[in-house]
């Protein structure tokens, strides 16, 4: 039985229900295919794919799109040719995607037309393709072409290699195996998916799953949820997760209905749980306690788990499950959801093990601090427990293997597997009574954002920076990342950051960076983990020492923790307050640590701050912490002048389709209180000084109103020919660009000029546009320098070190010169428009 056959069956008896839902969350109504449309467009692809692909030795497709309502189409489609479909995610760091599709040899991809611009310029560099490109409907095939591939990633000549793996089943039974006792990568109905994760040593590995591993997880749960025409399944996980696949193929084989929403809504807690239990009813959530823990207790118990919810089962999985005293919380006193704790490796597709949680534990009253068992093993998964020796226990504590004969996976190069291989898992247990209960990770890996780590890896990748003498990474309260580093001389943090962030993925990126002079050893010469906690949490203590006196100082503290997370140089200028998080460098990961470094200084939780952080500007931020901690302090408010402000989700949809967006008038230009001075140059000989109004607002004396008017070449000052002198000044003196008077009257130098290159920075591609560089009249050493590229990039460039500010990538290119507005605030460019 393969998943494509699951459902043609469920397809063939609900043929004019409903089987995929995409809603974009906006003003347009969800679209909706039934089970006929469905298989109809994925017997369209099919066709198309058996007739430009040649395939040989493996099967295998990559797909290289965000999610949408062809996404189930398209992975059957994908299934019935036969191949096996390789998600590779357009959001991932682009060498590590590289990596992967490279060790897979990847022949052929299907990419989105929306994301073609965006595959293009990510694996430019990194890809060989020719000009075999063919369109089908919303989908590009690309044909790969990769040099120097090792003959180990050619699948070749590996059986001896594996041949030695554990085969607990069979081994003792005879010493010849037989070969229809191994199962063989190469047979055309073999494989369904290929995904890529972190193993052992930290390196990410291969994993390529057949349809006979994945589907009893598949059978079993439609059984054990309960799974009806009428129930509604979310699709939670991304495509590089594998319990994505359980998502999608429990719902498409049982008739019920697939729900799939922008991933830029996932990350807004009441949006999500307004969209999921509101709009659509949905029955069946599979997630992470992360996702879970997103919505906030208060939302928890009020939507998803309220008296009247429409779920009537949450699976958790993938990360440590929740204390049952804190799930007991979050729970409306008459919920009725069935609860289920959910456990397995990817190694293993998907989950191994299940277990409910009893209705009268979590209707009892007691506190309980027992954790949650394991439970039991899914149909056809093997559990064992094995002590150091490799030996199965019955009590006590151990590692656990998970297979079974027909639960087996192939790893990296292999070919050929033992059917009843057992994996380790690198995860710890204890056993009692016959139950198995998680104690933690074996040497350094541990799960962290639903996806598996090796915090050796982000060690491994520090110590490979020039500026790193050691560094030494802690897993503190399992809960937050801390990279330790001792460095060869004085290091910048939010250089390190982004040399980490070009290297590993999301959830791979430390919450801290702490600097010390030395790592402590113990007696045995290794590293002094329990030393280093207390480094971190003294380290902690004297961060956040003196207690909030007033709303002026919680505005710097804020300040400090913004420019902290989105490693922004603590010099740099204030952060204007128009500033929105996520167009700002931020992220999903970056949010939760930026909510749990506000509550952790203000001393209390403060209710639906996640969303704000996700969706408003940093003043607005502000005011909603001030009215939890000074409820009796008056908020800052706007000027009656207003900017457009893009939401979230439809900043992710213009940088994804290049298409313009449909705006509203939300957000204040700007403040009167944030008149600036400036002085901006523009193609060299057109110059801006600020006039003696401008100035007068750095004493206090603010005009009635600030004109919102952009500064265009129409109404630039021209003034004469610059001495290039007076903007470069000499070699010797780094510091110096221009003199200007109080009155704003530059002063002209007489020194020969010198040219020398300070810095240079990547703008992806060619340049059209002249730069605009904004001098500020008080501080001039933070002058910026602003300039766009074929790239879709807007880049600020720090005019002395080259360090980049921010950037941000539009819907197409850009060929004009950039425009400061007139109060010295905002920057405005146009794009190319096709």
């Amino acid at each position: 039985m393969t998943l494509q056959e699951l459902v043609h069956q469920a397809a063939s008896i609900y043929s004019d229900k409903i089987a995929v839902c995409f809603d974009e969350c906006n003003d347009q109504s969800p679209i909706y295919y039934t089970y006929k449309t469905l298989v109809n467009t994925a017997s369209e692809l099919s066709d198309f794919l058996l007739l430009y692909c040649d395939f040989q030795e493996i099967r295998e497709i990559g797909l290289y799109c965000h999610p949408g309502i062809n996404l189930p189409s398209w992975i059957l489609g994908i299934l019935q040719v036969p191949a096996a479909y390789a998600p590779v995610d357009p959001d991932a760091p682009p060498a590590l995607s590289t990596h992967f599709m490279k060790k897979c040899n990847l022949k052929y991809i299907l990419v989105e037309k929306q994301q073609i611009n965006k595959f293009k310029s990510s694996y430019e560099t990194l890809l060989n393709y020719d000009t075999f490109t063919i369109e089908h409907n919303d989908l590009v095939l690309f044909r790969l072409y990769w040099k120097n591939v090792e003959e180990s990633l050619m699948l070749n000549d590996r059986k001896e290699k594996y041949e030695k793996v554990t085969d607990s089943t069979s081994s003792e039974n005879s010493k010849e195996e037989k070969s229809e006792e191994h199962l063989d990568v190469r047979l055309k109905h073999c494989l369904a998916y290929v995904l890529h994760t972190s193993g052992t040593t930290g390196i990410p590995k291969i994993v390529r799953v057949p349809h006979a591993c994945i589907v009893p997880n598949i059978q079993h749960f439609r059984v054990l949820f309960e799974i009806t025409q009428e129930d509604v399944l979310f699709l939670a996980s991304p495509l590089t997760f594998d319990p994505s696949v359980v998502e999608i193929f429990v719902a498409l084989s049982s008739g019920a209905s697939l729900l799939i929403v922008p991933t830029s809504v996932k990350v807004l807690p009441s949006k999500l749980a307004t969209v999921l239990f509101s709009h659509h009813r949905v029955t069946i959530l599979q997630a992470t306690p992360t996702l879970l823990r997103r919505f906030g207790s208060q939302l928890i118990k009020s939507t998803v788990l309220s008296a009247s919810t429409s779920l009537r089962v949450l699976a958790l999985g993938g990360e440590a499950f929740p204390s049952l005293t804190i799930l007991k919380s979050w729970r409306e006193l008459g919920n009725r959801t069935q609860i289920f704790n959910i456990y397995g490796i990817t190694e293993v597709s998907s989950w191994a093990t299940f277990y409910r949680i009893p209705e009268k534990v979590l209707n009892s009253t007691l506190k309980c601090e027992l954790p949650v068992q394991l439970g039991f093993p899914l149909h056809g998964t093997v559990v064992e427990v094995r002590d150091t020796d490799g030996f199965m226990i019955q009590e006590g504590n151990g590692q656990v293997f998970l297979g079974g004969r027909n639960r087996v996976c192939f790893l990296d190069g292999e070919m050929t597997v033992p059917l009843g291989t057992m994996r380790a898992t690198g995860d710890f247990v204890t056993v009692k009574n016959g139950e198995i209960f998680f104690l933690g990770r074996k040497d350094s890996q541990i799960k962290r954002h639903g996806k598996r780590l090796n915090i050796d890896l982000v060690q491994q990748v520090a110590e490979g920076l020039q500026q790193v003498e050691s560094c030494a990474v802690t897993w503190y309260n399992q809960e937050k990342l801390i990279l330790f580093l001792v460095s060869k001389k004085e290091l910048v943090k939010d250089y390190i950051f982004k040399e980490l962030e070009k290297h590993l993925p999301n959830h791979a990126i430390p919450d801290e960076l702490v600097l010390i002079e030395s790592l402590p050893f113990t007696s045995h010469g290794k590293i002094d983990f329990s030393e280093l906690n207390k480094i971190y949490l003294n380290y902690t203590n004297l961060k956040f020492e003196y207690k909030l006196n007033g709303k002026e100082e919680l505005w710097g503290k804020l300040q400090h923790l913004w420019k902290s997370i989105l490693n922004l140089s603590e010099d740099s200028s204030k952060i204007p307050d128009e500033s929105v998080f996520l167009n700002s460098g931020g992220d999903s990961l970056k949010s939760i640590r930026l909510l749990s470094e506000i509550e952790k200084l203000v001393g209390t939780s403060v209710p639906g701050l996640l969303e704000i952080i996700l969706s408003s500007s940093i003043l607005e931020i502000y005011n909603h912490i001030l009215q939890t901690v000074f409820p009796d302090e008056d908020l800052i408010t706007f000027s009656k002048n207003y900017v457009m402000k893009r939401k979230f989700n439809d900043v992710s949809q213009e940088e994804t389709s290049g298409k313009s967006l449909h705006q509203k008038f939300v957000m204040p230009l700007n403040l009167d209180t944030e008149i600036n001075a400036f002085i901006a140059l523009s193609r060299g000989s057109q110059i801006l000084a600020p006039n003696t109004t401008v100035f007068l607002t750095r004493f206090g004396h603010f005009p009635s109103a600030c004109s919102s008017d952009l500064i265009s070449q129409t109404n630039i000052q021209n003034v004469k020919t610059l001495n290039p002198s007076a903007l470069i000044g000499k070699s010797k003196d780094s510091t110096c660009v221009a003199k200007v008077y109080e009155d704003g009257t530059p002063v002209i130098g007489a020194e020969k000029m010198e040219l020398h290159v300070r810095w240079r920075s990547d703008t992806g591609k060619c340049v059209d546009a002249s730069p605009l560089v904004v001098i500020p009249a008080i501080d001039k050493l933070s002058a910026t320098v602003y300039i766009g590229s074929h790239s879709h990039k807007m880049m600020a460039v720090d005019l002395y070190s080259g360090k980049v500010n921010w950037e941000q990538i539009l819907g197409d290119r850009i060929e004009s010169s950039a425009c400061v507005s007139k109060c010295g605030n905002f920057i405005v460019v146009g794009k190319f428009l096709n």
